[in-house]
């Protein structure tokens, strides 16, 4: 069997859901800026690569240590923003659909849920600390997650919006980049 495979981000969602969240829940819990300074140094270390992008997140994730109940704001979350699921995808949704992310798996499960995606596989990171078990699932790590979760499975189409995404683009049948509202070819 074939599976389409999506990338979430940009792609299904969008917007950038991790990036939205924060914003969420700086609104409800604006204490959340405590980590502000710590996380403006890690951008410039990120930034010149002085640290990795999983090392990066993990600080960023650390807000989390501040709200009231993760669960309960994911859950609000997506009320409010399910409506930036693309058209594209809910047309298009097949049960044997896999969702592929560096989003935190807390985070999409959810909505992954909702809209009966079975297979995600996204970055693991503890929704109380920010703590990545493993590595970001970006790039190369998203082959290496996927063979290791779904060892013969065999891409039909793949959807992303990124460049980066190049990797699980070569082991897809048929790739396409996603711009908004235009699906094209994948480059190259």
């Amino acid at each position: 069997m074939k599976h389409n495979v999506y990338d979430f981000d940009k792609t299904i969602y969008k917007r950038d859901s991790t990036v939205d969240f924060y914003l969420f829940c700086l609104k409800k819990q604006p204490k959340i800026l405590a980590e502000a300074p710590v996380l403006l140094i890690w951008s410039l270390l990120y930034l010149f690569r002085r640290c990795s992008k999983t090392e990066f997140k993990e600080r960023f994730y650390r807000f989390l240590r501040y709200l009231d109940s993760v669960d309960g704001r994911v859950t609000e979350f997506w009320e409010q923003n399910r409506s930036k699921i693309a058209a594209f995808y809910l047309e298009g949704h097949q049960e044997s659909d896999i969702v592929i992310s560096a989003s935190p798996e807390f985070l999409l499960r959810p909505i992954c849920q909702e809209l009966d995606v079975k297979h995600l596989i996204a970055s693991r990171v503890d929704k109380y600390t920010g703590t990545y078990s493993g590595e970001n699932c970006w790039g190369e790590e998203k082959v290496k997650r996927l063979r290791k979760e779904m060892q013969d499975v065999s891409i039909g189409e793949f959807y992303s919006d990124s460049l980066s995404d190049a990797p699980l683009a070569q082991i897809a049948e048929r790739a396409y980049l996603v711009r908004k509202n235009d699906i094209v070819p994948w480059p190259g």
